[in-house]
């Protein structure tokens, strides 16, 4: 039977979905790009998305309510006694989620779940209220939250990255194609399914796996195996410590089959058989849609290990695989599956997003190939510890615990 309470978070949720987006400041790049035409083209299209499908959103989300039977104030969602979330912490953080994943291809998600979870206390909300159908909505929730903001730094990205020279567009067209089957058919099978405890522990194993893998790539063992990327990458930086036209050199396509691309990064000949990353592209999206993240995180071990890139390659082409698939599994949780987002929240971390992913592409060409890797290292490991520990333990090992 429902109560009071879901009736008021109900009409909560309704006056939150119908709000408009901020006001976004017209930042204009080369070629007449418009930043704030295509934010509000992301607001208009979130907004449509939720006129479509808020009764569905309504109706699962008040099912929970009344079946879990909480009490106070309205807040996250809407939900009687929930967190009441501050959207200036949100922009805030939004622009460090944009900055790290345009910078190094990976862990926009990963930071945007770490906003959502641990700096919103969700989490330990969600952990609280037991396995219930409420639980598993807001684990839907903060997972398909996390792929708005990453897929918003996806598409900024991958324009940005294309313009400089920095984006295999053939390989990440290709990772794309095979993620589209994973990312659909994820959401599907597992949403409403998955208590937060678990979803936390697998979360942080993958990262910590991951991490420690690509640490070994930056040692000189790994390093050796990479001739062809270190050739490319010192190339790269002489060019930009003598400002020389760093896009004249880029990405060059040289030949193109269905068994073998051939392309020209800094004069540095690299190949690939299109049909691994097709491969590549389904068990990455499959496992980061499971995840409630982009996947960079695991293209990025893919693109330095399988393709052998040099990092100046990977975050674009990552980026455009991730945004293909971002596409996917968002219209895949709110359309097929119903889960409901807060869509204030997220309107303003689209806007820290695309601050931050303007920034990453144009401060990533200053830091070093094996630093940006180093980088990538010092963040998984800190994130698959934590929530490894929390998912399976019960408590972080590593602060805040």
């Amino acid at each position: 039977m429902k109560s009071a309470d879901a009736d008021r978070a109900v009409r909560h949720l309704e006056r939150e979905q119908t709000a408009g987006c901020p006001y976004i400041p017209n930042i204009v790049t080369k070629g007449g790009f418009t930043v704030r035409k295509l934010t509000i083209g992301l607001c208009l299209g979130l907004l449509g998305l939720a006129v479509l499908a808020q009764p569905a959103f309504a109706d699962r989300l008040a099912d929970a309510i009344a079946s879990s039977n909480v009490q106070g104030e309205p807040g996250y969602l809407g939900i009687p006694g929930a967190p009441t979330l501050n959207i200036y912490v949100g922009l805030i953080w939004a622009i460090w989620v944009g900055w790290i994943f345009s910078t190094v291809g990976a862990f926009g998600g990963i930071m945007a779940g770490v906003g959502h979870i641990t700096i919103y206390g969700l989490g330990d909300y969600a952990k609280g209220l037991g396995k219930n159908d409420l639980n598993k909505v807001v684990t839907d929730s903060i997972r398909v939250s996390n792929q708005w903001l990453v897929g918003c730094s996806a598409a900024l990205s991958s324009f940005n990255y294309y313009r400089m020279g920095r984006l295999v567009a053939p390989l990440g067209v290709s990772l794309a194609v095979g993620s589209v089957a994973g990312s659909w058919l994820v959401p599907i099978i597992t949403a409403g399914k998955i208590n937060l405890s678990s979803y936390l522990g697998y979360f942080g194993l993958f990262v910590l796996f991951l991490g420690c893998y690509l640490f070994y790539e930056t040692t000189p063992a790994g390093q050796n195996k990479k001739k062809k990327a270190k050739e490319a990458a010192k190339a790269f930086q002489d060019s930009v410590k003598s400002h020389s036209d760093t896009t004249a050199q880029g990405v060059k396509l040289q030949s193109f089959t269905l068994t073998k691309c051939i392309f020209t990064f800094f004069g540095v000949e690299f190949s690939f058989n299109p049909i691994v990353p097709l491969i590549g592209g389904f068990i990455i999206a499959s496992l980061a849609s499971f995840l409630g993240v982009g996947g960079g995180f695991l293209l990025v071990p893919f693109l330095t290990s399988v393709a052998g890139l040099p990092m100046y390659l990977v975050a674009g082409t990552s980026a455009l695989a991730v945004f293909i698939g971002m596409l996917n599994s968002i219209v895949s949780y709110m359309v097929a599956k119903s889960t409901p987002v807060a869509w204030g929240l997220i309107g303003a971390e689209l806007i820290g997003i695309v601050i931050g992913s303007l920034i990453g592409p144009r401060t990533s060409k200053y830091i070093p190939d094996v630093w940006l890797k180093r980088l990538f290292v010092v963040l998984a490991l800190y994130v698959g510890i934590r929530y490894t520990s929390k998912g399976f333990l019960g408590y972080s090992l590593v602060p805040p615990f």
